[in-house]
């Protein structure tokens, strides 16, 4: 047999382990990073399988591909709503806060291990950024629901604290290395870092974007891997000019994950399993490459160094810093213990040893370490202190099916799913009540473990997952039907109805007052009120408040109306 026979059975036998340790991970409530890098150490040299490894370019060159594919999952699933909502305290944490969780860190370990203060900040450089992957698995595999700006200002924060991370740790061997001087040459650095770094991830995004509309591709396959291979030109292109590669690959996820793109749903599947099979290989990797026995050498000064870490650096840093955005003590408590360490630290934990620092096995041992400790402790609670300081909010039920568009020619068209509470509009409704506008349709009702083909008659009820096909531009008025009676309305210009609506569907989804019985139809309230001029295009009605405008007629009938809301309807106090 070849010897790629041996590590192709070896490869395939981790990877079907690895995929069903993630069922007891989710189960039991295990981070995943442990249960890979407990893998990983049990088939290594000093586990039960004995492969000896210890490779570290080799380690440190599949993290940095691995860490490129998860930054850019975790970016095309980052809406641009979530980044400007948090944008300010997110990229605070990200920048100011890895720099005194470092120099604080980096203070402990001088004094703990003994080593000179600039090898101590380089320890805290290591360890001083909060780990997208960790972050991502936590809040999202374990389907953690937490309001929207606490959820999105962690992941904001743990997806662009990286660059932060690997400039300091990157400067501080520089230094030590006698290759850079603190002082302005430091400072032009980091900002080349991160102005290149944002700058081509930008441009790649909107270039990838642009090409998935026009390229025409003949198999729908072909578009996932497309933009995988433009999330990782980002990268590779950034790095290659100086910039900061990670800053990159997760603005380009960003920009892509908020355009319309072909196929959407397949990349985005593609890009979810890309992401999980880094996170197997990277983790079972660093797990091969890590040695029990010098792991129990570091234990005392680990824990000391961890618990310095997460019971002070961190808490400190994130009280100060987001004090002033206006969050509450515990949402600051949370997003504190929420500062997971996972592969980012370990793959720069390399570093020193890459760049042949004498001290470079003992930091990486320590941060390994550290790494486990703040998995366990943090990652294994982070359910359980979002329920006791009450931030944990009532999941979204998932629907048990799902229906997408697949075309590889760019379409006008979405699906949208929207989920019927008891405080919808749309509950207790049929769905020829609705008063949908022209341009959105109910295509399928999925109903407990059943599928419901919808007909006018069929009545919605709270817990229907109802998937609508709709042009985005009528998405703002169907969003109105399957909200909540207390939203408010807001503005709607030019919404396309059809001419058998009632006037007590509009009233009721819409708050719109016509002086007009509530059964009557748009058809015929035009035909009253305006006469045989109604069955001409652009013929208009205008009420208080609105207008309504015949756009098409056929055979003599109304076909299409608009509906112009010209004044925000307000109700009396």
């Amino acid at each position: 047999m070849f010897s790629v026979d041996g590590i192709i059975l070896v490869v395939a036998l981790l990877l079907i382990l690895a995929t069903a340790s993630s069922k007891f991970s989710s189960r039991f409530g295990v981070p995943a990073l442990v249960v890979f890098l407990a893998l990983g150490m049990l088939a290594g040299s000093e586990g039960l399988g004995g492969i000896e490894f210890e490779d570290y370019s080799l380690a440190h060159g599949i993290g940095t591909i691995a860490l490129a594919l998860i930054l850019f999952d975790g970016g095309l699933r980052t809406s641009l709503e979530s980044f400007r909502l948090v944008l300010w305290p997110a990229l605070t944490l990200a920048t100011v806060g890895v720099v005194t969780t470092a120099l604080m860190t980096g203070l402990a370990a001088h004094l703990v291990l003994g080593v000179t203060l600039l090898e101590g900040m380089l320890l805290g450089a290591i360890v001083g950024s909060t780990d997208a992957a960790a972050v991502f698995a936590a809040l999202r595999g374990r389907a953690l629901q937490l309001s929207p700006r606490l959820a999105a200002t962690l992941e904001v924060e743990s997806a662009s604290n990286d660059p932060m991370a690997i400039f300091l740790t990157v400067a501080f061997l520089e230094v030590l290395l006698g290759r850079l001087e603190i002082g302005w040459e430091l400072l032009r650095f980091l900002a080349l870092q991160a102005t290149l770094g944002a700058a081509v991830g930008w441009l790649i995004g909107r270039a990838a974007a642009a090409l998935n509309l026009r390229i025409n591709l003949d198999s729908a396959g072909l578009y996932p891997i497309l933009m995988a291979a433009m999330g990782l030109l980002a990268y590779g292109l950034a790095a290659s000019l100086g910039g900061s590669g990670f800053l990159a690959v997760y603005l380009a996820g960003i920009v892509i994950g908020n355009r319309r793109v072909v196929f959407q749903r397949g990349v985005y599947l593609f890009s979810d399993g890309l992401a999980w099979l880094a996170q197997i290989s990277m983790f079972v990797v660093l797990g091969l490459l890590s040695f029990p026995s010098r792991l129990l050498e570091v234990a005392g000064a680990g824990l000391l160094i961890a618990a310095v870490l997460i019971l002070l650096a961190r808490p400190l840093t994130v009280a100060v810093l987001l004090a002033p955005f206006g969050f509450n003590l515990r949402e600051m408590a949370f997003v504190s213990w929420a500062g997971l360490k996972g592969a980012v630290p370990i793959v720069l934990g390399m570093y020193p040893l890459l760049f042949g620092l004498p001290l470079g096995g003992v930091l990486f041992d320590v941060v390994f370490f550290s790494v486990v400790v703040s998995a366990l402790a943090q990652g294994w609670t982070l359910p359980w202190v979002a329920r006791w300081l009450r931030l944990e909010q009532p999941a979204r039920p998932e629907a048990p099916v799902t229906l997408e568009i697949s075309s590889l020619r760019d379409v006008d068209g979405d699906i949208v799913e929207y989920t019927v509470d008891g405080a919808s509009r749309a509950a207790g409704r049929v769905v020829r009540d609705l008063g949908l506008p022209d341009g959105a349709v109910v295509a399928m009702i999925a109903r407990g473990g059943s599928v419901i083909p919808p007909r006018g008659t069929t009545a919605l009820v709270a817990g229907d997952h109802v998937f609508l096909v709709l042009r985005p531009d009528v998405r703002t008025a169907v969003d109105r039907v399957f909200g909540t009676r207390e939203a408010p309305l807001g503005e709607v210009l030019e919404l396309p109805l059809r001419p058998s609506t009632r006037v007590a569907d509009l009233r009721e989804l819409y708050e719109i007052e016509i002086d007009a019985p509530g059964e009557t139809r748009l058809e015929e309230l035009l035909r009253d009120r305006l006469g045989r001029s109604a069955a001409v295009p652009g013929a208009r009605l205008e009420l208080p408040g609105l207008v309504l405008t015949v756009r098409d007629v056929r055979d003599g009938l109304v076909d299409l109306v608009t509906l112009t809301i010209t004044l925000p309807p307000e109700r009396e106090g």
